[in-house]
């Protein structure tokens, strides 16, 4: 556990931790991160966080297994083993089409599925990291790293007028559920 500290602002509502981040960057205090029970629409934007490139590796995860079946079908049935069948050609696109969709499909998934797990650390048993477990119940939570110049005095009173019903400092960077 890292021995940094952090200065926790614990709020009931989700406009009052709104007006609070709007107070605490008038200010000019960094905040760490906020933690919330569940999605807040413009917060992303209020923290200038940058969109997900997650689309991205979709599409190429996707490409990566249309490409796959499409060589594996069209090397097994034109060149390995073709088949007469009905006196159709042997490359006959349209029935690839079927099995190459399923394939983007399913190595889409997957690998979005890995590269989220990989890219927020969330491999299963692993403990979540989590500064307050409120937090993943029906508090919402500001983070301020405390080594900033602002004195924590003025941080905790930029808190508590925006609202929160508690401000705490935190001698370790995550909880554990242990």
């Amino acid at each position: 556990m890292s021995s940094t500290k952090y200065i926790l602002g614990v709020f009931d509502d989700p406009d009052e931790m709104m007006h609070g981040i709007d107070k605490l960057q008038k200010n000019s205090v960094p905040i760490y991160d906020v933690y919330t029970p569940m999605p807040i629409h413009g917060i992303d934007a209020k923290l200038g966080i940058k969109d997900s490139r997650l689309g991205y590796a979709a599409f190429m995860f996707g490409c990566m297994g249309g490409t796959t079946i499409f060589t594996l079908v069209y090397y097994f049935l034109v060149h390995d083993w073709p088949m007469d069948i009905g006196g159709k050609n042997f490359f006959a696109i349209p029935d690839f089409i079927p099995v190459t969709f399923e394939w983007t499909v399913l190595f889409a998934s997957y690998g979005m599925a890995f590269t989220f797990f990989f890219a927020t650390h969330l491999f299963p048993g692993r403990a979540p990291r989590v500064m307050d477990l409120r937090a993943t119940n029906d508090k919402f939570v500001i983070a301020i790293d405390a080594k900033g110049n602002v004195p924590h005095e003025d941080i905790n009173n930029i808190l508590k007028e925006a609202g929160a019903v508690e401000v705490k400092h935190n001698d370790r960077k995550y909880v554990s559920y242990e």
